[in-house]
């Protein structure tokens, strides 16, 4: 895979960027931005970033002293598949998943690093905490009050379909080289995503192979390049990705690392927008029109909208699941659903 950014991508506009000053200044940032950013240098003073910029081998040992002796989940793809971890020509994957211990697993990469025909080996959305000891309180961003989830990113050239996620997002490479190419939400139409069931990890993504844009298959793309950025991250750089802007990632070294903080801006006690999406496939799209026609008009008049028409009629201490939610009233929603799905 080539390290430029390779034909129409080369002419892309890049992300915007800021500068920060402590964590304060990062929070001011974070709670005002509603596009992606790009804060160069915000993890450079990282013992992880010092250790990569020694060498792979270096960053490789530096986790390998405080891993814990756990067994690891690993994606192996296929040789000669340019790093693209995808769906095969039957739809299944092009990878394969294994478990092994991480000195394993590294041993694996120091055999296949300079080899650009090896299979690439992906390490995805590792915690923090629950694999590592002591990473966490060595190289973190402070961010506040937020809760995040605090995950690594390990593995050789590889290149991840453009996604999004539902909370907000920011990355901070620690060894090697990232590229991001990132579409705002609404261009979802435009990236002709494949099936919400069968991912490569769990979200839908974008069936488009940026290395070799088809456009006589999928026109629309161009639409989508029209509002599309990119960004080029060196070691100690992080980049903001706001919830839902989907997001096309390449590790472009041959070893890479990156780690990642998920936040919402509610209560984790709420549900997952994508299982309503999924439930409403299943209860009402299929539908006559006219049937569709009317729970459209419910979703708007309870959920969209939700106005003070909804409820001005009802006793305030009577409205249920109708006022603003807790904890409490949505658990009852939760096993009303449950109850519900189980039948």
């Amino acid at each position: 895979m080539a390290e430029a950014a390779p034909g129409i991508f080369a002419d892309l506009p890049a992300v915007p960027e800021e500068t920060v000053a402590g964590a304060a200044a990062l929070d001011t940032l974070l709670r005002s931005a509603t596009r992606p950013f790009v804060v160069r240098g915000l993890v450079a003073d990282w013992p992880l970033v010092a250790a990569g910029r020694r060498s792979a081998r270096d960053a490789r040992a530096y986790l390998l002293e405080r891993r814990r002796d756990l067994p690891f989940t690993v994606s192996v793809g296929q040789p000669g598949s340019d790093g693209r971890l995808f769906y095969d020509d039957a739809m299944g994957m092009n990878f394969r998943i294994a478990r092994a211990k991480l000195p394993e697993i590294f041993a694996q990469i120091d055999r296949a690093e300079e080899d650009p025909a090896a299979p690439p080996i992906y390490l995805g959305s590792i915690d923090v905490h629950d694999f590592f000891d002591g990473l966490h309180a060595e190289n973190h961003v402070d961010l506040g009050e937020r809760q995040p989830l605090a995950s690594i990113w390990i593995g050789t050239r590889t290149r991840i379909a453009a996604h999004n996620d539902h909370p907000h997002n920011l990355a901070c490479v620690a060894a090697g080289r990232r590229r991001f190419t990132l579409f705002p939400r609404e261009q979802f139409r435009n990236l002709y995503l494949g099936p919400v069931d069968n991912t490569p990890a769990g979200r839908a993504v974008s069936m488009v192979d940026f290395s070799a844009p088809d456009f006589a298959r999928h026109p629309r793309f161009r639409e989508a390049l029209a509002h599309a950025h990119v960004a080029e991250l060196e070691p100690g750089d992080a980049v903001y990705i706001p919830s839902m802007w989907w997001h096309h990632v390449e590790g472009l070294a041959p070893f890479n690392i990156l780690v990642n903080y998920w936040w919402r801006d509610t209560p984790r006690w709420l549900g997952q927008p994508q299982e309503a999406l999924n439930h409403a496939m299943l209860t009402i799209r299929d539908l006559p029109e006219d049937e569709k026609r009317h729970w459209r008009d419910l979703f708007d008049h309870y959920v969209f909208r939700n106005g003070e028409e909804v409820v001005a009629h009802i006793p305030e201490g009577a409205r249920s699941v109708l006022a603003p939610l807790t904890p409490e009233s949505a658990g009852r929603i939760r096993s009303f659903l449950l109850r519900a799905l189980s039948r």
